[in-house]
């Protein structure tokens, strides 16, 4: 996170509030799916574009990804990646109690990632008072490099940015998947500013 010059301060409120809005949307999933979901502690970094694509390019044989871009008030925006391991992915029509059939495995996926997407940001986005919209979920192609593609063609543009890692897992259904919200730089810097709004009224 040095690449944004947080301070410890800013960094400490920025964790309570995704640690909060975990815990809100934990609940809130819970109750939607009728089931427990746990979700540990989110991992929060600064990011290379080249290095991000590495990471997941090296797994994207053996995933599936579903991206999802969202924008708030005050130039808060950024991209969130639902990343799904084969074996999980199966287990999502059982989860969202589907019949066989009902929808095909790419609309399902497509189902739980805006599920899973807007039940977190929308807590998040209330604690401080903001509010989300968000762009139609896309199924990346299974293709090599996709990702990479994918990202390049983002309405907007970032060499760095704070990737936020959150793991769910349903213990019902074995399931599990991993969130990852990327904020370009320059959205981080308008974070900033309300932070320092939060921290002033303490």
């Amino acid at each position: 996170m040095n690449a944004f010059h947080l301070t410890e301060d800013q960094q400490d409120c920025l964790q309570e509030l995704i640690n909060v809005a975990m815990g809100q949307a934990s609940d809130q999933l819970a109750r939607y799916l009728d089931t427990f979901v746990y979700l540990k502690v989110p991992s929060i970094e600064s990011i290379s574009t080249s290095s991000l694509t590495q990471t997941l390019d090296d797994k994207e044989s053996a995933v599936a990804i579903v991206s999802q871009g969202f924008f708030g008030y005050e130039g808060i925006r950024g991209e969130a990646l639902l990343v799904y391991q084969d074996e999980d992915s199966g287990r999502i029509a059982d989860l969202l109690g589907y019949e066989p059939d009902e929808l095909s495995h790419d609309e399902q996926l497509i189902d739980i990632s805006s599920i899973l997407t807007t039940t977190f940001l929308n807590v998040f986005a209330s604690q401080i008072d903001n509010q989300m919209s968000y762009n139609a979920p896309k199924l990346l192609p299974s293709a090599q490099n996709s990702l990479s593609e994918h990202l390049q063609q983002m309405t907007f543009s970032w060499d760095f940015a704070l990737k936020v890692n959150i793991n769910y897992q349903v213990t019902d259904y074995s399931f599990n998947c991993n969130m990852i919200l990327l904020i370009p730089e320059t959205a981080i810097m308008n974070i900033k500013k309300v932070i320092d709004r939060i921290l002033e009224d303490f």
